[in-house]
């Protein structure tokens, strides 16, 4: 074997979503975050297109974004389907974490890759960088609201021509302990066809 695999066995069965709402006030570090990023960068990609692309808000700059947050969800939902608890959540969000990265696409300019393609390029990303948080012992959510796609959070993010955002990923170490949790046992999940 090339690598130990109980141990990979145990980081990927270890990692979790650990919103912000559960953030210490103990600051990531900017080479923590490289890092992160770094092996994102590592993921599957066809035609090497290498989609993704990274906005890292971090110190002043998660406030920055942190105060768009309710500003954009109060501008993208109708009135009816408000939730005050919600906006409230959002507004003290960028408080709560020590980096916000916002996840953007540039898709192969030459278009030989479908776009599906390279939004699942961008998931194996996000796994990988799952992956060097849990190592870590960094909490880490992956969001992805709708209001994100609006074009208010494109023009904030400055993105590129033809860019997509495709989700905001936040970074904080958390309080207490590290969440447990479970899947369904395989064989709900799985059919064998061997004929």
């Amino acid at each position: 074997m090339r690598h130990n695999l109980s141990d990979t066995n145990e980081l990927i069965r270890d990692r979790r979503t650990i919103g912000p709402e559960k953030y210490s006030s103990r600051k990531v570090h900017r080479e923590v975050v490289e890092e992160i990023l770094r092996n994102g960068t590592w993921a599957p990609t066809h035609g090497m297109t290498q989609p993704w692309r990274f906005k890292v808000f971090i110190g002043e700059g998660v406030d920055r974004i942190g105060q768009r947050l309710p500003v954009w969800y109060k501008n993208f939902v109708s009135e009816d389907k408000f939730s005050q608890k919600k906006y409230d959540k959002l507004q003290s969000r960028g408080g709560r974490c020590s980096v916000i990265i916002a996840v953007t696409m540039v898709p192969d300019p030459n278009g030989r890759i479908p776009e599906i393609e390279e939004i699942e390029a961008i998931a194996c990303a996000v796994q990988n960088m799952y992956l060097t948080c849990t190592a870590h012992g960094i909490g880490a959510k992956y969001s992805t609201p709708e209001y994100l796609y609006s074009e208010e959070v494109r023009e904030f993010l400055n993105l590129e021509e033809g860019g997509k955002v495709l989700g905001l990923f936040y970074l904080g170490y958390p309080e207490g302990e590290w969440p447990k949790s479970h899947r369904k046992p395989l064989e709900y999940v799985t059919d064998w066809i061997d004929e």
